[in-house]
């Protein structure tokens, strides 16, 4: 076996967690498949992969090596499609990672359509609210919301989220339902915080047209969005977020909108990816995707915005 198919089984290894499901998914026979990584960790003078009779894992070698293999053959791939006639279709490996929530409600119930138009790409979403590093791990692009910050990453805007300011009726009850932005003196809220601990997110209102921030007390502080609802379900205070999010929540009374006069910013959501991925043919076509998608759900961007 060659170093490039070398590398490319141990990359399915670790993405499957099993030697024979990799085998399998690259015609390969076991035997040749764990002769082939052993013949590479001899190679490289370093374990790369633990086993147990379930699994196996990366050891932390292996999961540096596992991000070095997933670029190179992408650099591979893309060098390849380069050369493929324009009407080919795009294929390989597709890492993405967003939020839970917009995996759950926007993105994978839609995502046979996808696969239907483009069925030779195969999609690995991972979620969570964690910053990713996108070329240490071997991610493609991840869908993020907020404004971003790494400069080193090229962004494209996909939406801008309407956002709700609401409680549970328990925590109304017991504290009274604010009538005016200056009423939030007397509440508190949930703090979201950034999930490496660097920002706190306070409550924004449009106020005498301009945007206030409004930084009240919290006893509850997350960094992830389904622990932020939760909170904001079980009368921990009152909580800002989009309203796709909470549209449920709303409609059944769980979660009572207040301060509806004062408008909240509207969320910006991106899809962010790294400057050498901006060629790849697989990339393209899922952010194009992403775009209409998205656009769908909460409109089409203001002009120039995009």
């Amino acid at each position: 076996m060659d170093r490039f198919d070398s590398l490319q089984l141990f990359a399915r290894i670790v993405e499957l967690g099993n030697f024979s499901r990799a085998a399998a998914a690259l015609n390969l026979p076991r035997a040749t498949a764990t002769h082939a990584i052993k013949a590479l960790e001899e190679r490289l003078g370093a374990r790369l992969l633990e086993r147990t009779t379930r699994h196996v894992h990366p050891t932390a070698d292996g999961q540096a090596f596992y991000a070095r293999c997933v670029r190179l053959l992408a650099e591979l791939e893309d060098a390849e499609a380069a050369l493929r006639p324009a009407s080919a279709q795009p294929r390989g490996i597709l890492r993405v990672d967003m939020h839970g929530t917009h995996a759950a409600r926007i993105v994978l119930p839609r995502m046979a359509e996808f696969h239907a138009r483009y069925p030779d790409i195969e999609v690995v979403v991972s979620s969570g609210d964690r910053l990713v590093d996108l070329v240490r791990e071997g991610v493609d692009c991840v869908l993020r919301a907020g404004t971003p910050r790494d400069s080193s990453l090229v962004a494209r805007r996909l939406a801008l989220m309407p956002q709700v300011v609401c409680a549970s009726p328990g925590y109304l009850a017991a504290h009274g339902q604010p009538r005016h932005p200056q009423d939030l003196a007397q509440h508190h809220m949930v703090r979201f915080f950034a999930s490496n601990g660097a920002q706190d997110y306070p409550i924004m209102l449009q106020v005498d047209g301009r945007m206030q921030t409004f930084s009240l007390p919290a006893w509850m502080a997350v960094n992830d969005a389904e622990n932020y609802v939760v909170c904001g379900l079980h009368g921990a205070g009152l909580i800002q977020l989009p309203r796709f999010h909470v549209a449920d929540a709303l409609r059944a009374g769980t979660l009572v909108e207040v301060l509806a006069a004062w408008p909240s910013p509207a969320l910006p959501l991106s899809v962010l990816y790294p400057r050498h991925r901006q060629r790849s043919p697989r990339v393209r076509v899922l952010i194009d995707w992403l775009s209409r998608l998205y656009a769908a759900e909460f409109g089409p961007l203001p002009s120039g915005r995009a």
